[in-house]
């Protein structure tokens, strides 16, 4: 069966995550990625190791668990950016390409002749995506930045970790690369928009997207409440701004996560926990109130809450439809009877012969579903077969440009 972006070409000069986040949603709907890296080392992120992937006889290969986590269905080909030759391998591709995607500094693409203006007037019809850290345009243009940065510049900190008057307190970035991950989220919705668009009028178009953009937008409710009414969103850790008890509580052996929506969940709550007298306290009885007194109720909760075993918690409160979940560390995630069901863990054999693990995609087309064609690729693996294939060079030619240290 066909992907969903089987009749899609994309040419990724992008590397670290953002970028390939992005061409790896697109490449696992079918998308042919062409991955172009740089002769000798490649992404950055393939030396972020340990841990590295396997080898066939399991032995450490080159490549990082950060890099696989983010390059699978692609092909990877190797080109000197620098050299005239390789910057004309590169537009030779673009030309018979659908998508180009770069996170090269300010300016680089144009210094190499690859930017949009120069790629446009050999294919009028590419989707051109740039990301950067701030845009291309603005007073801090031509910073650079990485995740953390962003976390912190767009609120996110502000939002993320314990309350500044607990122990604990104070900002905490997401534990994982947030700007980065959603930067590519939204690198592929504008880059599928951007085709959709093309399919009807025949144009092609440029995307400007930023780290910052994106970080900013996820915000979503906290920084919308901070438009209406000028009050600066807290930090609440594990709990909830409008919602009590909506947080972690401890107990015997670990954490238990409750969330009561509503004042029905509540009552039952109170019985789950033998606390009768919290369901009659006026203090407690509406979602209002509990929210004004949440400095009194919390605590009453959490000492009843150390009394028995999380399993024990999550069996009662399950049963009387009170929602709540464990805290799940990621052995006991893949061990999870719905992880495994939905198969959020897939292998992938390598040309080694090795097998390297992969996340599922969450993307769940029924007619369409996402594969796992290809394995993250090593550099260079498919530099022959692209050079040959994709733009008819022969074998004498492709061995003189690896003896330049054009490929």
């Amino acid at each position: 069966m066909k992907g969903a972006l089987s009749h899609i070409k994309v040419l990724d000069l992008a590397r670290i995550l953002a970028g390939p986040w992005c061409t790896q949603n697109l490449a696992d709907m079918g998308a042919d990625v062409i991955k172009v890296e740089r002769p000798g080392c490649g992404d950055d992120t393939r030396s972020w190791g340990p841990p590295w992937v396997k080898d066939a006889q399991g032995r450490d290969t080159r490549d990082s668990g950060y890099y696989a986590s983010a390059n699978r269905n692609k092909r990877s080909v190797t080109v000197d950016l620098a050299s005239a030759e390789g910057q004309a391998i590169v537009r030779e591709l673009a030309a018979r390409s659908d998508v180009f995607i770069e996170n090269y500094k300010l300016g680089d693409m144009k210094r190499y002749g690859l930017d949009y203006e120069s790629i446009r007037t050999i294919n009028p019809g590419i989707v051109y995506c740039s990301i950067t850290g701030f845009g291309q345009e603005g007073p801090y243009a031509s910073k650079p930045g990485y995740d953390f940065i962003f976390q912190g510049l767009g609120g996110i900190m502000s939002l993320t970790g314990e309350r500044d008057e607990l122990p604990g307190g104070g900002p905490q970035k997401v534990g994982i690369a947030l700007s980065d991950i959603m930067t590519g989220m939204y690198a592929s919705i504008a880059i599928l928009s951007a085709l959709a668009y093309r399919s009807v009028s025949g144009q092609g178009q440029y995307i400007d997207m930023a780290l910052l953009d994106c970080t900013v937008a996820v915000g979503s409710n906290q920084a919308m409440a901070y438009l209406l009414n000028g009050e600066i969103p807290k930090r609440y850790g594990n709990a909830h701004a409008a919602v009590v008890p909506y947080q972690a509580f401890e107990t015997s052996d670990g954490h238990v996560i409750v969330t009561v929506g509503n004042d029905a969940q509540w009552r039952r709550y109170c019985e789950v926990m033998g606390r009768p007298d919290l369901a009659q306290d006026g203090r407690f009885a509406t979602t209002s109130s509990r929210i004004i007194n949440r400095d009194a109720l919390v605590p009453e909760i959490a000492r009843t809450m150390r009394e028995r075993s999380c399993g024990e918690w999550l069996a009662s409160l399950e049963e009387a439809g009170v929602p709540c979940g464990p805290i799940n560390n990621y052995k006991q995630v893949f061990e999870d009877p719905q992880v495994r069901y939905r198969r959020l863990h897939e292998q992938v054999r390598r040309s080694d012969g090795g097998t390297v693990p992969v996340l599922a995609s969450p993307l769940r087309l029924v007619g369409t579903p996402p594969a796992y064609r290809r394995a993250p690729p090593s550099l260079g693996e498919h530099t022959d077969e692209v050079l040959s294939t994709e733009l008819g060079k022969s074998k004498s030619e492709i061995e003189a440009l690896r003896c330049r240290g054009v490929i």
